[in-house]
């Protein structure tokens, strides 16, 4: 069995190794169809089918406990299916296809009293790479997580968001074309998850890679993602693209109605044809259904019950409420 560190090295391979051929054509990164794994009764990763397109920032989402990790460790060929068929740019042949992937799983390990620089010529040798590409490829993935600057430094003075950063480089060694990235901004303060999102779109967009994120930061994964899954005791509970998974859970017509005195409010309300009161939303505000009735005329209704209306706003749906509501 691997550890996290050694997973993370492996995993990255030398460019120019024949392997699995990639072309503007191909369309699925990732195929997983009925993936299943049981320890004894428990069924941690129950039936699961995941289709992750090239291009794609995918985030597999799930509470804690919920397989993600599992999954992702028998999608790189690092614990054995019971059930289950994967395929990684058409091939399924992982020791073959992982020759194209990067990946951080669990928590990233490093020789912590060594540089930067260091644990990336160890990483170098462990992926095969030759001897003279070691220097030209770290310094490459060093520039793209900015660290030059910190490359000889020890690694045990490295804040919390620099060490992933160091991860995320040295998955990205041998240029990979898809990247697996098990919650990548845990444990990490705002500016550390920020600038860790903001290198990951730029990966993205300008290395051209796949990546595959796994987290229960739904804030973050709705900021990052274009398409998501989420999975609750091992099993697929949705997947699309976050826009259409907004859509599909959004509360038609409703508003959240803000007035002076509440008192007021719910008064005029109960008193007006074609809404439907739903409870309380934020702030004390109302929600409020507008089932035949537009908001301009809620407005002047209330007006004219003579109630000091403070906000009238649209109820938008998150993707913290889709998740919410699907794993119920």
């Amino acid at each position: 069995m691997c550890t996290p560190t050694e997973a993370s090295a492996l995993l990255a391979q030398p460019p120019g190794i024949t392997g699995v051929s990639l072309n503007a054509e191909t369309e699925i990164a990732l195929e997983v169809n009925g993936l299943t794994r049981r320890y004894k009764s428990i069924v941690a990763v129950d039936d699961l089918n995941v289709s992750v397109r090239t291009g794609d920032i995918y985030g597999f989402l799930g509470p804690n406990g919920a397989g993600k990790t599992t999954a992702m460790r028998m999608m790189l060929g690092l614990i054995r299916t019971d059930a289950g068929e994967i395929s990684i740019f058409g091939s399924s042949n992982l020791n073959q296809a992982r020759r194209n992937v990067g990946a951080i799983v669990e928590t990233p390990g490093f020789h912590m009293w060594t540089s930067a620089h260091r644990n990336l010529e160890y990483a170098s040798a462990y992926a095969n790479l030759p001897r003279n590409q070691w220097k030209s490829e770290i310094e490459r993935v060093l520039d793209l997580v900015g660290l030059t600057s910190r490359a000889n430094d020890k690694v045990r003075n490295y804040s919390l968001g620099m060490k992933q950063r160091l991860a995320i480089a040295r998955a990205l060694l041998g240029r990979p074309k898809l990247l697996f990235l098990d919650e990548p901004t845990n444990g990490l303060d705002p500016k550390g998850m920020r600038e860790v999102r903001d290198m990951v779109r730029s990966l993205a967009l300008n290395e051209q890679l796949t990546v595959f994120i796994s987290s229960h930061l739904l804030a973050e994964v709705q900021a990052i993602c274009n398409r998501v899954g989420i999975i609750q005791n091992g099993k697929l509970r949705a997947e699309g693209t976050v826009d259409e998974l907004l859509k599909q859970h959004t509360a038609d017509n409703t508003i959240e109605v803000g007035a002076e005195n509440s008192d007021a409010l719910l008064a005029a309300l109960d008193n007006i044809e074609g809404i439907d009161v739903r409870g309380f939303g934020s702030a004390g505000r109302m929600l409020v259904q507008l089932n035949a009735m537009s908001v301009a005329e809620l407005n002047r209704h209330l007006m004219k019950a003579e109630v000091a209306v403070s906000a009238l706003v649209p109820v938008t749906t998150s993707l913290e409420d889709v998740f919410l509501e699907v794993t119920r």
